[in-house]
């Protein structure tokens, strides 16, 4: 039962085109709240059982609001959904109101600080969150057909929403990154000459271009090192660098800098916007 409806799940995400996090989160979620009634089938259950889950959620797992909010958006999409059967006023009850709070902000020398202790190709991705604007996602999915130094500017492509961009590249990081991109297209070539080289593309494009997938421009400009297998397509290709890696340099380098902040990779996107206005930029050029 939990396989067959998980996978219905999964379809009903992939046809809305949901991105590949959310379908995890999603199918994630309907999978605790089964296993939390004991394997009851979803079809069985309805507006009482789902605030006793998320009850659960906030009272005896101490979630935050975020994270009870997600299990109830994923919940609402599975009864929506996959059941036909939606959700009551379950919402206005249960969902949990988010904190208001202040983004934590370093300052130029904190800044200075954290990108200097940074090696590598990590100084970079750093430098182009700072530098840029970007979130940390977006800056790991930028391909190299979306840099262009004669402009100065990055295209972002299904970022946050969904939406397009496009963001300022500092003439600073042209060398930097220029420098990069060759190293990376030295390994790229040393792939295809071994078989390899294989990006992962989006269903659309990787149909329209059949060989745009061992193409250059095609190519991420901060790939894995290692192949991993595609969870939709069940392909092996290149995929991006993890997040989690350099949200985990990002940690250690703060301490080693001794910022005495909360600070992660979205702090450097929240300083780029802060420090031009304490310049007197105006808010709508930032």
């Amino acid at each position: 039962m939990p396989e067959r409806l998980l996978d219905q799940l999964r379809r009903a995400i992939r046809t809305l085109n949901y991105s590949p996090r959310t379908e995890q989160a999603y199918v994630q979620w309907a999978w605790r709240y089964i296993r939390f009634h004991r394997m009851r089938h979803p079809a069985d259950m309805h507006d009482r059982q789902v605030i006793e889950f998320l009850s659960y959620l906030a009272v005896e797992r101490d979630a935050s609001g975020n994270t009870q909010n997600q299990a109830l958006n994923a919940l609402v999409f599975l009864y929506r959904r996959v059941i036909a059967k939606p959700l009551g006023d379950v919402s206005s009850s249960v969902r949990t109101r988010k904190p208001q709070k202040l983004p934590v902000v370093l300052s130029r020398s904190e800044g200075k600080a954290l990108l200097i202790q940074l090696r590598d190709v990590h100084q970079l991705i750093g430098s182009l969150l700072y530098g840029s604007g970007l979130r940390l996602l977006e800056c790991l999915q930028v391909r190299v057909r979306d840099i262009d130094f004669n402009y100065s500017c990055i295209h972002i492509h299904n970022g946050k929403g969904a939406k397009d961009r496009i963001v300022a590249l500092p003439k600073q990081l042209h060398q930097l990154l220029a420098s990069h991109l060759h190293q990376t297209r030295l390994i790229h070539d040393a792939d295809l000459a071994a078989g390899l080289g294989e990006v992962y593309l989006p269903p659309a494009i990787a149909r329209k271009y059949v060989n745009a997938a061992v193409e250059w421009k095609w190519q991420y400009v901060f790939p894995a090192k290692r192949l991993s297998t595609d969870p939709r397509s069940n392909r092996k290709g290149l995929h991006h660098m993890d997040m989690s890696a350099f949200q985990k340099m990002i940690r250690r380098t703060v301490v080693a800098a001794d910022i005495p902040k909360q600070a992660s990779s979205h702090t450097l996107r929240h300083s780029f916007a802060t420090h031009p206005l304490e310049n007197g930029m105006d808010i709508r050029t930032v």
